[in-house]
């Protein structure tokens, strides 16, 4: 009989965007020490996710484990613009180094980072051997940014051999039906449906039906679940994008949501979307002057 899975829950809350309850019921007794830094890992970027940035950089020092160090590097990046360049530039030389260069949470982070860059091809370099359903599900990502779903849809096959019911299998299962469309959407949307009926709402979930809805043509629907993202979290990119979006289609002004998503995050694709074609408009408008 195996042993039980202690860290299930957690997982599953962080995989599923529940960051709160991740480090609410973080309190496990009875851990071994590799279980302990995975769970300190997850409860690190729960916070790192929930934008607390500075409590990680503050907690994590230069004594701990490899992948702690690894989850702080993450946060240091997300922190500030300027600490980018330096905190890429020691990542590099950690990757570099044969002794914790192949760490699966070090190429994890690397990933993400690389992914953020939309350096593909780098984060690739770092995650393609794969070793752990994360690091699997992130390639995933990464060939669909790619457009290359033939690759993203290998990859998955993967994933479905060693464990088809495991959240992040199903989670992203939903991402690639949702990047194929078609038919698939229906597809996504029963995933959703489902963690919605299993576990608590989340953002994340909300919103993964709610972009099932929009393909689906179903916009007063999206535009519900929306709201409810909005409640569970008023500054969530995602949910503000995708608000503006199904304003559009519905003919509501979509003003409100995208003054938010500029405020909060200015970095956001439809946030320079929008500057760009506002800046194209203004010198239509000079040409005809």
């Amino acid at each position: 009989m195996a042993a039980p899975d202690l860290l299930f829950n957690l997982r599953n809350n962080f995989y599923l965007g529940a960051f709160q309850a991740a480090i609410n019921n973080s309190d496990l007794p009875n851990l071994s020490p590799d279980d302990a830094v995975e769970r300190d890992c997850l409860v690190y970027r729960s916070y790192i996710s929930l934008g607390s940035y500075q409590l990680v950089i503050n907690e994590i020092d230069s004594s701990a484990a490899t992948p702690l160090q690894a989850v702080k590097l993450l946060a240091l990046y997300l922190s500030s613009p300027d600490s980018k360049e330096s905190t890429i530039s020691s990542l590099k030389e950690w990757l570099a180094d044969p002794a914790i260069g192949n760490n699966p949470t070090l190429r994890l982070i690397a990933g993400i980072i690389f992914m953020h860059e939309q350096d593909y091809n780098e984060a690739l370099k770092h995650t393609n051997a794969g070793g752990t359903m994360e690091l699997n599900a992130l390639n995933v990502q990464i060939f669909l940014k790619m457009h290359r779903s033939d690759y993203a849809e290998r990859q998955l096959r993967v994933m479905q051999q060693v464990d088809e019911d495991h959240t992040l299998t199903q989670l992203t299962s939903a991402w690639f039906n949702l990047a194929v469309g078609g038919s698939k959407i229906q597809e996504a949307y029963l995933i959703f449906q489902d963690f919605s009926e299993k576990y608590q709402m989340t953002s994340l979930v909300l919103n993964g039906k709610a972009v099932c809805c929009m393909h689906m043509g179903n916009f007063d629907e999206a535009e519900t679940l929306l709201l409810e993202a909005l409640n569970k979290d008023a500054k969530d990119p995602e949910t503000l994008a995708n608000l503006v979006v199904s304003c559009l289609h519905l003919g509501k002004p979509p003003s409100r949501f995208l003054s938010q998503l500029k405020l909060s995050h200015p970095d956001h694709t439809l946030v320079k979307r929008a500057a760009a074609a506002e800046e194209g408009f203004d010198r239509a408008v000079q040409s005809v002057a």
